[in-house]
């Protein structure tokens, strides 16, 4: 009797279970995937990759201009050592090596406060450019999850504290990745197409292997 009572106990259990799980929608999605195959990715990257040249060439710049105001502190050290030069011309040298010396920390500091600065300004467009695109990409995982009514939708490429895939495994089916990405990029210019898509509509006649293989930076 106990035992029939248990069995009943567990089957009540576990029947509500059972029916909330068969009822489920349930989608995945590669959220990095997503990331890298939008067309505002790419673009993101090169206008942070722009705005790191142009740091580096003014950090360059001035670090040509520091280097000459050194190079001058030293040609008057020596002129200073020399024997032969007069009392009033060492005044005059000595003079002239410490306003380069006092000039020459000035823009040490202007140099280190240069490249804190604009570390700090590329990190924090990096940022702002990464959030808008998670936001546009979670808006269209939002609208697909309402119009094909999930109920739980699971980032495919994440992983736990141990560095293993949290979706430990997913039918094929699930996935919607690509229409996301397909969403996204469908109003992109035609320069930014995906690999794929340029290589279908590609005449099938096209230059010889070599001539297309991309050339190396």
């Amino acid at each position: 009797m106990k035992k029939l009572i248990l069995v009943a106990l567990l089957s009540a259990c576990a029947l509500p279970a059972g029916a909330f799980a068969q009822g489920l929608k349930v989608g995945t999605i590669d959220m990095n995937r997503a990331f890298k195959e939008y067309n505002k990715t790419k673009d993101a990257e090169t206008k942070i990759n722009d705005a790191k040249n142009s740091a580096k060439k003014e950090y360059d710049d001035r670090a040509d201009s520091y280097k000459k105001a050194l190079d001058e502190i030293n040609k008057l050290n020596q002129q200073l050592e020399a024997p032969a030069l007069s009392a009033d011309a060492k005044t005059q040298k000595a003079k002239e090596r410490d306003e380069k010396i006092a000039s020459i920390k000035n823009m040490e500091r202007e140099i280190n406060e240069f490249r804190q600065t604009r570390e700090k300004q590329l990190q924090e467009q990096a940022v702002r450019m990464r959030d808008g695109i998670v936001k546009e990409i979670t808006d269209v995982v939002m609208t697909k999850v309402k119009a094909a009514n999930m109920d739980l939708v699971f980032d495919s490429s994440g992983v736990s504290l141990n560095g293993v895939s949290t979706v430990m495994f997913a039918r094929p089916d699930m996935d919607f990745t690509t229409d996301v990405v397909t969403q996204l990029n469908k109003n992109a210019p035609a320069a930014a197409a995906t690999p794929a898509a340029a290589a279908t509509s590609a005449p099938k006649a096209a230059a010889s292997p070599a001539a297309a293989s991309p050339k190396k930076p």
